[in-house]
């Protein structure tokens, strides 16, 4: 047993063991004193991906475990006390407002976070997913009330929702959507309407180091994104596996071609091949790169950011990308 732990069984009243401290932590019981962040002992119930959880009413000591929900928290005005951050990079994505996220606590990395770290923050309410931490579940759950959906990517709109239930702000949510389905409709316009943004076909390239280059198919995030825009997918989209990608090697980008290709890159662009690849020829015969229909994006924000403030950040490039 840590020494984190042994500390908060002095916080439960009586001589209970520090397993049913945390549990009873965990499920919101009735007694305040039950409740180290020292939050309402009033709850609710949220249906996650693991079955009803019982959450605080008003949570005040919130840790998120992935980038995902780190966007759903900062969107909805929470603040969170503690977040994990990708492992190739130890700071939090830059396009989050700098005021919102310097006070945040690094809790690890994405997938591995420090246990003794997220308790010492005595959370009230734990956010992730199973694909990220399902085998962590139990651990979490005696730290707090852990809700956690199935997955991430394309599901993003979905988890949002759940997200904003966890976190009581509901209401907030609902202007969140309003917000961006008035930026999506913008966006379409500015395209020249439902039928040219349906006319122009729109693909994303992702180089990745240490493996082949995906081209993004529509069952991710930013394929959620462009579907809502209306734009035309190649057909080699609908070839991805399970929606997500279809890989290639740079001998093959040529299967990339599109009327106008987006491309980022994870990890060192010299490691990824994304310089090699996007100066050979047949990079550079494709239709987007002899129209200068070719963009350079952010990967942390077109994909890593998976929620609706990068969701406005990315509708904000595509337009400008699009209409100059």
């Amino acid at each position: 047993m840590t020494p984190l732990l042994r500390d908060r069984r002095a916080l439960v009243a009586g001589s209970l063991a520090v397993t049913a401290a945390l549990t009873l932590a965990g499920c919101g019981s009735s007694d305040p004193a039950s409740d180290p962040s020292g939050s309402s002992a009033k709850t609710r119930t949220v249906s996650t991906a693991n079955g009803d959880v019982k959450v605080p009413v008003s949570p005040k000591r919130v840790v998120v475990l992935d980038s995902g929900e780190l966007d759903s928290a900062i969107t909805l005005g929470v603040r969170p006390v503690g977040a994990t951050h990708s492992a190739s990079e130890d700071a939090f994505p830059s396009y989050l407002p700098a005021s919102e996220t310097k006070d945040i606590t690094p809790v690890g990395e994405i997938a591995n976070a420090n246990m003794e770290s997220v308790a010492a923050l005595k959370p009230d309410l734990i956010l992730t997913s199973k694909v990220r931490d399902g085998d962590r579940y139990e651990q979490l759950s005696k730290i707090a009330p852990t809700v956690m959906t199935e997955a991430t990517g394309s599901a993003w709109k979905e988890n949002f929702q759940v997200h904003a239930e966890a976190l009581g702000k509901q209401a907030e949510a609902k202007k969140v959507l309003a917000t961006y389905d008035t930026q999506v409709a913008k966006v379409t316009e500015a395209l020249g309407g439902k039928e040219k943004a349906a006319a122009t076909d729109v693909n994303f390239v992702r180089f990745v180091e240490g493996a082949e280059i995906r081209i993004y198919g529509k069952q991710n995030y930013i394929g959620s994104i462009l579907a809502d825009i209306g734009t035309g997918r190649p057909a080699i989209t609908d070839k991805a596996k399970d929606g997500f990608s279809y890989d290639v090697s740079p001998e093959k980008i040529d299967l990339a071609d599109a009327d106008v290709i987006f491309t980022s890159t994870y990890g060192d662009p010299g490691k990824a091949g994304t310089t090699k690849t996007m100066n050979s020829g047949l990079w550079k015969g494709l239709k987007a790169a002899k129209n200068d229909k070719v963009f350079k994006v952010d990967d942390r924000l077109w994909i890593s950011g998976i929620g609706y403030t990068a969701a406005g950040k990315i509708l904000e490039e595509f337009e400008t990308s699009m209409t100059e």
